[in-house]
Protein backbone atom coordinates (compact mmCIF):
# COMPACT_ATOMS: atom_id res chain seq x y z
CA UNK A 1 0.00 0.00 0.00
CA UNK A 2 1.34 3.42 -0.98
CA UNK A 3 1.56 5.86 1.91
CA UNK A 4 1.31 9.56 1.15
CA UNK A 5 4.29 11.47 2.51
CA UNK A 6 5.16 15.15 2.78
CA UNK A 7 8.39 16.95 3.59
CA UNK A 8 8.24 18.35 7.14
CA UNK A 9 10.00 21.46 8.49
CA UNK A 10 13.12 19.40 9.19
CA UNK A 11 13.26 18.28 5.55
CA UNK A 12 12.24 14.70 6.32
CA UNK A 13 9.59 12.81 4.35
CA UNK A 14 6.89 11.71 6.80
CA UNK A 15 3.43 10.19 6.32
CA UNK A 16 0.19 12.14 6.71
CA UNK A 17 -1.50 9.09 8.23
CA UNK A 18 -0.26 6.44 10.65
CA UNK A 19 -2.26 3.34 11.60
CA UNK A 20 -5.36 4.87 10.04
CA UNK A 21 -5.09 8.17 11.93
CA UNK A 22 -4.21 11.55 10.45
CA UNK A 23 -0.97 12.96 11.84
CA UNK A 24 0.68 16.38 11.73
CA UNK A 25 4.15 16.78 10.22
CA UNK A 26 6.78 18.53 12.36
CA UNK A 27 6.45 22.32 11.91
CA UNK A 28 9.59 23.47 13.75
CA UNK A 29 10.49 23.94 17.40
CA UNK A 30 7.67 25.72 19.24
CA UNK A 31 5.64 26.16 16.05
CA UNK A 32 2.76 23.73 16.72
CA UNK A 33 0.14 24.81 19.24
CA UNK A 34 -2.58 22.36 20.32
CA UNK A 35 -6.26 23.22 20.05
CA UNK A 36 -9.36 21.89 21.75
CA UNK A 37 -9.79 20.35 25.18
CA UNK A 38 -8.12 17.55 27.02
CA UNK A 39 -9.41 13.99 26.69
CA UNK A 40 -11.72 12.80 29.44
CA UNK A 41 -12.39 9.19 30.43
CA UNK A 42 -15.95 8.02 31.24
CA UNK A 43 -17.43 9.30 34.53
CA UNK A 44 -17.62 6.41 37.02
CA UNK A 45 -20.06 5.98 39.92
CA UNK A 46 -19.30 4.77 43.42
CA UNK A 47 -22.47 2.67 43.20
CA UNK A 48 -20.58 0.32 40.88
CA UNK A 49 -17.80 -0.32 43.42
CA UNK A 50 -17.76 -2.16 46.77
CA UNK A 51 -18.90 -0.01 49.70
CA UNK A 52 -16.17 -1.51 51.87
CA UNK A 53 -13.59 -0.39 49.29
CA UNK A 54 -12.27 -3.89 48.71
CA UNK A 55 -11.54 -4.15 44.96
CA UNK A 56 -9.41 -7.31 45.14
CA UNK A 57 -10.32 -9.94 42.52
CA UNK A 58 -9.01 -13.46 42.14
CA UNK A 59 -6.64 -13.13 39.18
CA UNK A 60 -5.31 -10.87 36.44
CA UNK A 61 -7.43 -12.79 33.94
CA UNK A 62 -10.56 -12.10 35.99
CA UNK A 63 -9.67 -8.41 36.20
CA UNK A 64 -9.04 -8.20 32.43
CA UNK A 65 -12.36 -9.94 31.73
CA UNK A 66 -14.20 -7.58 34.11
CA UNK A 67 -12.57 -4.66 32.24
CA UNK A 68 -14.07 -6.02 29.01
CA UNK A 69 -10.81 -6.92 27.25
CA UNK A 70 -11.54 -7.32 23.54
CA UNK A 71 -10.04 -7.02 20.06
CA UNK A 72 -8.30 -3.77 19.18
CA UNK A 73 -7.99 -2.37 22.70
CA UNK A 74 -5.00 -0.32 23.87
CA UNK A 75 -3.26 -1.68 26.95
CA UNK A 76 -0.78 0.48 28.86
CA UNK A 77 1.94 -0.52 31.31
CA UNK A 78 4.82 1.30 33.00
CA UNK A 79 8.47 0.24 33.06
CA UNK A 80 9.43 0.80 36.70
CA UNK A 81 10.21 -2.90 37.13
CA UNK A 82 12.63 -2.62 34.19
CA UNK A 83 14.22 -5.93 33.20
CA UNK A 84 12.59 -7.64 36.17
CA UNK A 85 9.01 -7.03 34.95
CA UNK A 86 6.83 -10.14 35.42
CA UNK A 87 3.49 -8.47 34.69
CA UNK A 88 3.48 -7.05 31.12
CA UNK A 89 4.10 -10.32 29.26
CA UNK A 90 1.44 -12.04 31.40
CA UNK A 91 -1.25 -9.67 30.09
CA UNK A 92 -0.68 -10.76 26.50
CA UNK A 93 -0.32 -14.42 27.44
CA UNK A 94 -3.81 -14.20 28.95
CA UNK A 95 -5.15 -12.24 25.98
CA UNK A 96 -3.72 -14.80 23.54
CA UNK A 97 -5.42 -17.66 25.39
CA UNK A 98 -8.69 -15.69 25.33
CA UNK A 99 -8.38 -15.36 21.56
CA UNK A 100 -8.19 -11.55 21.68
CA UNK A 101 -6.54 -9.98 18.62
CA UNK A 102 -4.99 -6.75 17.38
CA UNK A 103 -4.19 -5.17 20.74
CA UNK A 104 -2.00 -2.09 20.93
CA UNK A 105 0.66 -2.27 23.64
CA UNK A 106 1.42 1.20 24.97
CA UNK A 107 4.30 0.82 27.45
CA UNK A 108 6.31 3.70 28.88
CA UNK A 109 9.33 1.59 27.86
CA UNK A 110 10.23 -2.03 27.19
CA UNK A 111 13.22 -4.11 28.25
CA UNK A 112 14.84 -7.40 27.14
CA UNK A 113 12.53 -9.26 29.54
CA UNK A 114 9.68 -8.21 27.24
CA UNK A 115 11.15 -9.95 24.18
CA UNK A 116 8.66 -12.86 24.60
CA UNK A 117 5.90 -10.54 23.35
CA UNK A 118 7.32 -11.20 19.87
CA UNK A 119 5.34 -14.44 20.11
CA UNK A 120 2.16 -12.42 20.60
CA UNK A 121 3.06 -10.09 17.74
CA UNK A 122 3.51 -13.17 15.55
CA UNK A 123 0.20 -14.80 16.55
CA UNK A 124 -1.80 -11.57 16.06
CA UNK A 125 -2.61 -10.89 19.71
CA UNK A 126 -0.69 -7.61 19.42
CA UNK A 127 -1.01 -5.44 16.32
CA UNK A 128 1.70 -2.98 17.25
CA UNK A 129 3.73 -1.40 20.00
CA UNK A 130 3.56 2.34 20.58
CA UNK A 131 6.56 2.84 22.82
CA UNK A 132 10.29 2.29 22.97
CA UNK A 133 11.72 -0.94 21.65
CA UNK A 134 15.17 -2.20 22.45
CA UNK A 135 17.19 -5.12 21.12
CA UNK A 136 15.17 -7.96 19.54
CA UNK A 137 11.90 -5.98 19.56
CA UNK A 138 13.60 -3.16 17.67
CA UNK A 139 15.09 -5.61 15.18
CA UNK A 140 11.64 -7.17 14.71
CA UNK A 141 10.28 -3.74 13.76
CA UNK A 142 13.26 -2.79 11.56
CA UNK A 143 12.82 -5.97 9.54
CA UNK A 144 9.20 -5.04 8.82
CA UNK A 145 7.71 -7.95 10.76
CA UNK A 146 5.24 -6.00 12.94
CA UNK A 147 1.69 -5.77 11.53
CA UNK A 148 1.05 -2.15 12.52
CA UNK A 149 3.40 0.83 12.45
CA UNK A 150 5.36 1.48 15.63
CA UNK A 151 5.09 4.94 17.15
CA UNK A 152 7.94 6.20 19.32
CA UNK A 153 7.34 9.07 21.70
CA UNK A 154 9.43 10.68 24.38
CA UNK A 155 8.33 10.21 27.99
CA UNK A 156 6.76 13.66 27.85
CA UNK A 157 5.30 13.00 24.41
CA UNK A 158 3.67 9.86 25.76
CA UNK A 159 1.83 11.63 28.59
CA UNK A 160 0.96 14.48 26.21
CA UNK A 161 -0.59 11.95 23.81
CA UNK A 162 -2.65 10.45 26.65
CA UNK A 163 -3.80 13.84 27.91
CA UNK A 164 -4.71 15.13 24.43
CA UNK A 165 -6.63 11.98 23.48
CA UNK A 166 -4.17 11.09 20.71
CA UNK A 167 -3.90 7.72 22.45
CA UNK A 168 -6.96 6.40 24.28
CA UNK A 169 -6.02 3.82 26.89
CA UNK A 170 -8.70 1.18 27.35
CA UNK A 171 -7.00 -0.68 30.20
CA UNK A 172 -3.99 0.46 32.26
CA UNK A 173 -2.27 -2.37 34.12
CA UNK A 174 -0.07 -0.84 36.78
CA UNK A 175 2.32 -3.06 38.72
CA UNK A 176 2.84 -1.74 42.25
CA UNK A 177 5.37 -2.90 44.88
CA UNK A 178 2.81 -2.04 47.60
CA UNK A 179 -0.95 -1.54 47.40
CA UNK A 180 -4.03 -1.76 49.58
CA UNK A 181 -7.38 -3.33 48.74
CA UNK A 182 -8.82 0.03 47.59
CA UNK A 183 -6.05 0.46 44.99
CA UNK A 184 -3.86 3.05 46.71
CA UNK A 185 -0.32 2.12 45.69
CA UNK A 186 3.33 3.18 45.92
CA UNK A 187 6.76 2.21 44.61
CA UNK A 188 8.35 1.29 47.94
CA UNK A 189 7.91 -1.63 50.34
CA UNK A 190 7.76 -5.38 49.75
CA UNK A 191 10.26 -7.45 47.80
CA UNK A 192 9.78 -5.67 44.45
CA UNK A 193 10.45 -2.08 45.49
CA UNK A 194 11.31 0.20 42.57
CA UNK A 195 11.25 3.50 44.46
CA UNK A 196 8.74 5.69 42.66
CA UNK A 197 5.94 5.24 40.11
CA UNK A 198 6.54 8.45 38.16
CA UNK A 199 5.30 7.05 34.84
CA UNK A 200 1.88 5.92 36.10
CA UNK A 201 0.03 9.19 36.73
CA UNK A 202 -1.31 9.98 33.23
CA UNK A 203 -2.28 6.34 32.68
CA UNK A 204 -4.42 6.11 35.81
CA UNK A 205 -6.02 9.54 35.27
CA UNK A 206 -7.08 8.98 31.66
CA UNK A 207 -7.55 5.21 31.16
CA UNK A 208 -11.08 3.85 30.95
CA UNK A 209 -10.16 1.04 33.34
CA UNK A 210 -7.24 0.67 35.77
CA UNK A 211 -5.91 -2.55 37.28
CA UNK A 212 -3.30 -2.47 40.06
CA UNK A 213 -1.21 -5.64 40.35
CA UNK A 214 0.80 -6.13 43.53
CA UNK A 215 2.73 -8.78 45.43
CA UNK A 216 2.54 -6.81 48.68
CA UNK A 217 -1.03 -6.15 49.82
CA UNK A 218 -0.91 -3.85 52.86
CA UNK A 219 -3.56 -2.51 55.21
CA UNK A 220 -5.42 0.58 54.06
CA UNK A 221 -4.13 3.22 53.65
CA UNK A 222 -1.04 2.44 51.57
CA UNK A 223 0.74 5.68 52.30
CA UNK A 224 2.17 7.85 50.80
CA UNK A 225 0.17 6.79 47.76
CA UNK A 226 1.39 7.63 44.25
CA UNK A 227 -1.57 5.84 42.68
CA UNK A 228 -4.80 6.89 44.37
CA UNK A 229 -7.47 4.22 44.75
CA UNK A 230 -10.19 6.53 43.42
CA UNK A 231 -8.80 5.91 39.93
CA UNK A 232 -8.55 2.13 40.31
CA UNK A 233 -11.12 -0.47 39.22
CA UNK A 234 -9.56 -3.72 40.38
CA UNK A 235 -6.67 -4.92 42.54
CA UNK A 236 -4.90 -8.19 41.77
CA UNK A 237 -2.56 -9.90 44.22
CA UNK A 238 0.09 -12.19 42.72
CA UNK A 239 3.08 -14.08 44.12
CA UNK A 240 5.62 -11.85 42.40
CA UNK A 241 5.46 -8.77 40.17
CA UNK A 242 9.21 -8.49 39.60
CA UNK A 243 12.66 -10.00 39.95
CA UNK A 244 14.37 -7.74 42.52
CA UNK A 245 17.93 -7.99 41.19
CA UNK A 246 16.72 -7.01 37.70
CA UNK A 247 14.50 -4.14 38.81
CA UNK A 248 17.44 -1.85 39.46
CA UNK A 249 19.13 -0.68 36.28
CA UNK A 250 22.15 -2.62 35.07
CA UNK A 251 23.73 0.56 33.69
CA UNK A 252 24.43 2.38 36.94
CA UNK A 253 28.15 1.68 37.13
CA UNK A 254 30.78 4.38 36.65
CA UNK A 255 32.73 3.85 33.47
CA UNK A 256 36.23 2.36 33.77
CA UNK A 257 37.16 3.30 30.21
CA UNK A 258 40.04 5.84 30.15
CA UNK A 259 38.48 7.57 27.13
CA UNK A 260 35.06 7.84 28.80
CA UNK A 261 36.64 9.11 32.01
CA UNK A 262 38.49 11.75 29.95
CA UNK A 263 35.15 12.78 28.39
CA UNK A 264 33.64 13.06 31.87
CA UNK A 265 36.58 15.13 33.13
CA UNK A 266 36.38 17.45 30.10
CA UNK A 267 32.65 17.84 30.62
CA UNK A 268 33.03 18.82 34.27
CA UNK A 269 35.83 21.25 33.32
CA UNK A 270 33.67 22.77 30.59
CA UNK A 271 30.77 23.23 33.02
CA UNK A 272 33.04 24.97 35.53
CA UNK A 273 35.03 27.15 33.09
CA UNK A 274 31.98 28.24 31.09
CA UNK A 275 30.27 29.41 34.26
CA UNK A 276 27.28 27.11 33.70
CA UNK A 277 28.04 25.24 36.93
CA UNK A 278 27.42 27.64 39.80
CA UNK A 279 25.79 27.97 43.18
CA UNK A 280 22.05 27.28 42.98
CA UNK A 281 22.24 25.40 39.68
CA UNK A 282 19.46 23.01 38.56
CA UNK A 283 20.73 19.93 36.79
CA UNK A 284 19.93 16.54 35.38
CA UNK A 285 22.15 13.72 34.17
CA UNK A 286 21.54 10.19 33.06
CA UNK A 287 22.52 6.87 34.60
CA UNK A 288 25.07 5.69 32.04
CA UNK A 289 28.68 5.12 33.02
CA UNK A 290 29.98 8.43 31.63
CA UNK A 291 27.12 10.45 33.12
CA UNK A 292 27.78 8.94 36.54
CA UNK A 293 31.46 9.88 36.30
CA UNK A 294 30.44 13.44 35.40
CA UNK A 295 28.19 13.51 38.48
CA UNK A 296 31.14 12.51 40.68
CA UNK A 297 33.39 15.21 39.19
CA UNK A 298 30.66 17.85 39.48
CA UNK A 299 30.02 16.86 43.08
CA UNK A 300 33.68 17.46 43.88
CA UNK A 301 33.61 20.90 42.21
CA UNK A 302 30.52 21.85 44.22
CA UNK A 303 32.29 20.73 47.41
CA UNK A 304 35.48 22.60 46.60
CA UNK A 305 33.61 25.81 45.78
CA UNK A 306 31.18 25.56 48.68
CA UNK A 307 28.30 25.61 46.18
CA UNK A 308 24.97 23.80 46.35
CA UNK A 309 22.73 22.65 43.50
CA UNK A 310 19.16 23.81 44.13
CA UNK A 311 17.67 20.63 42.71
CA UNK A 312 18.37 17.62 40.57
CA UNK A 313 15.74 15.80 38.56
CA UNK A 314 15.91 12.04 38.54
CA UNK A 315 16.21 9.24 37.33
CA UNK A 316 17.99 9.26 40.62
CA UNK A 317 21.23 7.43 41.35
CA UNK A 318 23.30 6.87 44.46
CA UNK A 319 25.58 9.70 43.31
CA UNK A 320 22.70 12.18 43.40
CA UNK A 321 21.68 10.80 46.79
CA UNK A 322 25.24 11.38 48.01
CA UNK A 323 25.07 15.02 46.89
CA UNK A 324 21.76 15.39 48.71
CA UNK A 325 22.94 13.77 51.93
CA UNK A 326 26.30 15.59 51.99
CA UNK A 327 24.62 18.97 51.45
CA UNK A 328 25.57 19.76 47.83
CA UNK A 329 22.02 19.31 46.51
CA UNK A 330 18.86 20.77 48.01
CA UNK A 331 16.22 18.49 46.51
CA UNK A 332 15.87 15.48 44.25
CA UNK A 333 12.64 15.48 42.26
CA UNK A 334 12.30 11.93 41.05
CA UNK A 335 10.33 10.10 38.38
CA UNK A 336 12.32 6.87 38.62
CA UNK A 337 14.99 5.41 40.86
CA UNK A 338 17.88 3.67 39.10
CA UNK A 339 19.48 1.85 42.03
CA UNK A 340 18.82 0.51 45.52
CA UNK A 341 20.43 3.53 47.25
CA UNK A 342 17.91 5.76 45.50
CA UNK A 343 15.02 3.48 46.44
CA UNK A 344 16.10 3.62 50.09
CA UNK A 345 16.65 7.39 49.93
CA UNK A 346 13.03 8.03 48.95
CA UNK A 347 11.90 6.50 52.23
CA UNK A 348 14.44 8.22 54.47
CA UNK A 349 14.99 11.68 52.88
CA UNK A 350 12.10 14.14 52.95
CA UNK A 351 13.85 16.22 50.25
CA UNK A 352 13.86 13.25 47.86
CA UNK A 353 10.42 13.74 46.36
CA UNK A 354 8.47 11.57 43.87
CA UNK A 355 7.65 13.77 40.86
CA UNK A 356 5.77 12.30 37.87
CA UNK A 357 6.85 12.83 34.27
CA UNK A 358 3.32 14.09 33.64
CA UNK A 359 4.39 17.22 35.56
CA UNK A 360 8.05 17.26 34.60
CA UNK A 361 7.99 16.67 30.82
CA UNK A 362 4.48 17.34 29.41
CA UNK A 363 4.91 19.90 26.60
CA UNK A 364 1.17 20.55 26.46
CA UNK A 365 1.02 21.99 29.95
CA UNK A 366 1.42 25.39 31.61
CA UNK A 367 5.20 25.04 31.73
CA UNK A 368 7.30 22.09 32.80
CA UNK A 369 10.54 21.32 34.57
CA UNK A 370 12.80 20.94 31.54
CA UNK A 371 13.15 24.63 30.66
CA UNK A 372 14.15 25.38 34.27
CA UNK A 373 17.19 23.09 34.15
CA UNK A 374 20.58 24.82 33.77
CA UNK A 375 22.56 21.70 32.92
CA UNK A 376 21.32 18.71 30.94
CA UNK A 377 23.68 15.81 30.22
CA UNK A 378 22.48 13.50 27.44
CA UNK A 379 23.80 10.82 25.08
CA UNK A 380 23.21 10.07 21.38
CA UNK A 381 23.87 7.31 18.88
CA UNK A 382 24.64 9.86 16.13
CA UNK A 383 25.09 13.62 15.79
CA UNK A 384 25.40 15.38 12.47
CA UNK A 385 27.19 18.46 11.24
CA UNK A 386 24.12 20.58 12.03
CA UNK A 387 24.12 19.24 15.62
CA UNK A 388 20.95 17.21 14.94
CA UNK A 389 20.73 14.15 17.19
CA UNK A 390 19.65 10.53 16.87
CA UNK A 391 18.98 8.26 19.84
CA UNK A 392 16.86 5.45 18.39
CA UNK A 393 18.75 3.89 15.47
CA UNK A 394 22.33 2.87 14.99
CA UNK A 395 24.41 3.68 11.94
CA UNK A 396 23.48 0.23 10.59
CA UNK A 397 19.86 1.43 10.44
CA UNK A 398 18.46 -0.88 13.12
CA UNK A 399 15.97 0.55 15.61
CA UNK A 400 17.58 -0.45 18.89
CA UNK A 401 16.71 2.19 21.49
CA UNK A 402 13.80 4.16 22.87
CA UNK A 403 13.66 7.94 23.09
CA UNK A 404 13.15 8.12 26.87
CA UNK A 405 13.04 11.71 28.08
CA UNK A 406 15.76 12.78 25.63
CA UNK A 407 13.62 15.05 23.42
CA UNK A 408 12.04 16.71 26.45
CA UNK A 409 15.42 17.38 28.02
CA UNK A 410 16.58 19.27 24.92
CA UNK A 411 14.58 22.24 26.23
CA UNK A 412 17.05 22.83 29.06
CA UNK A 413 19.15 26.01 29.10
CA UNK A 414 22.39 24.19 28.31
CA UNK A 415 22.27 20.80 26.58
CA UNK A 416 25.59 18.93 26.69
CA UNK A 417 26.22 15.66 24.84
CA UNK A 418 29.36 13.89 26.08
CA UNK A 419 29.91 11.12 23.53
CA UNK A 420 32.89 9.11 22.26
CA UNK A 421 34.18 10.15 18.84
CA UNK A 422 33.51 6.59 17.65
CA UNK A 423 32.03 3.34 18.94
CA UNK A 424 33.37 0.02 17.63
CA UNK A 425 35.19 2.04 14.96
CA UNK A 426 31.92 3.63 13.79
CA UNK A 427 32.09 7.46 13.94
CA UNK A 428 29.37 9.09 16.06
CA UNK A 429 29.52 12.38 14.14
CA UNK A 430 28.07 11.96 10.65
CA UNK A 431 26.98 14.07 7.66
CA UNK A 432 23.30 13.43 8.34
CA UNK A 433 21.74 11.44 11.17
CA UNK A 434 20.03 8.22 10.12
CA UNK A 435 16.95 9.15 12.16
CA UNK A 436 16.22 12.67 13.34
CA UNK A 437 15.07 12.71 16.96
CA UNK A 438 16.13 16.20 18.04
CA UNK A 439 16.79 19.40 16.05
CA UNK A 440 20.34 20.73 16.22
CA UNK A 441 19.20 24.18 17.30
CA UNK A 442 18.49 22.67 20.74
CA UNK A 443 21.84 20.89 21.15
CA UNK A 444 24.55 23.19 22.48
CA UNK A 445 27.79 21.31 23.09
CA UNK A 446 29.36 18.03 21.93
CA UNK A 447 32.18 16.79 24.16
CA UNK A 448 34.42 13.97 22.94
CA UNK A 449 37.74 12.56 24.11
CA UNK A 450 39.40 14.45 21.25
CA UNK A 451 37.81 17.83 21.59
CA UNK A 452 34.77 19.99 22.33
CA UNK A 453 32.47 21.40 19.63
CA UNK A 454 30.10 24.23 20.57
CA UNK A 455 27.07 24.93 18.42
CA UNK A 456 27.80 28.20 16.54
CA UNK A 457 24.35 29.40 17.62
CA UNK A 458 25.69 29.59 21.22
CA UNK A 459 28.07 32.51 20.82
CA UNK A 460 27.78 33.16 24.57
CA UNK A 461 29.24 29.75 25.36
CA UNK A 462 31.98 30.14 22.75
CA UNK A 463 32.97 33.48 24.30
CA UNK A 464 32.86 32.06 27.84
CA UNK A 465 35.55 29.43 27.17
CA UNK A 466 37.65 30.99 24.37
CA UNK A 467 40.69 31.48 26.65
CA UNK A 468 40.05 28.52 28.94
CA UNK A 469 42.64 26.11 27.53
CA UNK A 470 39.92 23.56 26.74
CA UNK A 471 40.40 21.63 23.45
CA UNK A 472 37.87 23.52 21.32
CA UNK A 473 37.22 22.21 17.80
CA UNK A 474 34.58 22.59 15.13
CA UNK A 475 32.20 19.70 14.66
CA UNK A 476 33.57 19.34 11.10
CA UNK A 477 37.09 18.89 12.52
CA UNK A 478 35.88 16.21 14.94
CA UNK A 479 34.11 14.36 12.12
CA UNK A 480 37.22 14.45 9.91
CA UNK A 481 39.42 13.14 12.71
CA UNK A 482 37.05 10.23 13.35
CA UNK A 483 37.00 9.36 9.66
CA UNK A 484 40.80 9.44 9.47
CA UNK A 485 40.90 6.83 12.22
CA UNK A 486 37.88 4.70 11.28
CA UNK A 487 37.23 5.40 7.62
CA UNK A 488 33.78 6.28 6.30
CA UNK A 489 31.26 3.56 7.16
CA UNK A 490 28.85 2.23 4.58
CA UNK A 491 25.33 3.66 4.88
CA UNK A 492 22.43 1.28 5.52
CA UNK A 493 19.93 0.74 2.72
CA UNK A 494 16.19 0.98 3.31
CA UNK A 495 13.03 -0.03 1.52
CA UNK A 496 10.15 2.41 1.09
CA UNK A 497 7.99 0.81 3.80
CA UNK A 498 7.67 2.91 6.96
CA UNK A 499 7.92 0.69 10.04
CA UNK A 500 8.04 3.32 12.79
CA UNK A 501 7.23 6.98 13.28
CA UNK A 502 9.15 9.32 15.57
CA UNK A 503 6.97 11.90 17.31
CA UNK A 504 8.29 15.24 18.51
CA UNK A 505 7.35 16.53 22.00
CA UNK A 506 4.30 18.36 20.61
CA UNK A 507 2.84 15.27 18.90
CA UNK A 508 3.98 16.13 15.35
CA UNK A 509 5.98 13.65 13.26
CA UNK A 510 9.65 14.59 13.06
CA UNK A 511 10.93 11.49 11.21
CA UNK A 512 10.29 7.86 10.40
CA UNK A 513 12.20 4.58 10.41
CA UNK A 514 11.98 2.55 7.22
CA UNK A 515 12.30 -1.21 6.71
CA UNK A 516 15.90 -2.28 6.36
CA UNK A 517 17.11 -3.99 3.23
CA UNK A 518 18.47 -7.27 4.54
CA UNK A 519 21.37 -8.52 2.45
Amino acid sequence: MTVKTVKNAAGRLVPTEINGKTVIPFKGVGRHKPEGRKYAPPIPSCSDYPEDGNKVVGSLEEALRKCGLKDGMTISTHHHLRDGDLVSNKIFEIASKMGVRDLVWFPSASFPCNDPVIRFLDDGTINRIEGSMNGPLGRYVSEGRMKGTAVLRSHGGRVQAIQDGEVKIDIAVMAAPSADSFGNAKGTGGTSACGVLGYAKADIMYADKVIVVTDNLVDLPCFPMEIEGNYVDYVVVVDKIGIPEKIVSGTTQITKSPDRLLIADLTASFLEKSGILKDGVNMQAGAGGTSLAIAVFVHQILKNKGWKSKLGFGGSTKYMVKMLEEGQMGYILDAQAFDLDSVASIERNSNHVPYPVFNAYNYHSKGNLTSMMDIMILGATEIDLNFNGNVVTHSDGYLLHGIGGWQNCLHARNVILPVPLFRDRIPVIVDKVTTLCGPGELIDVIITERGIAINPLRKDLIDSVKDSGLPLRTIQELKEEAEKICGIPQKPEFEDEIVAAIKWVDGTVIDVVRKLKIK
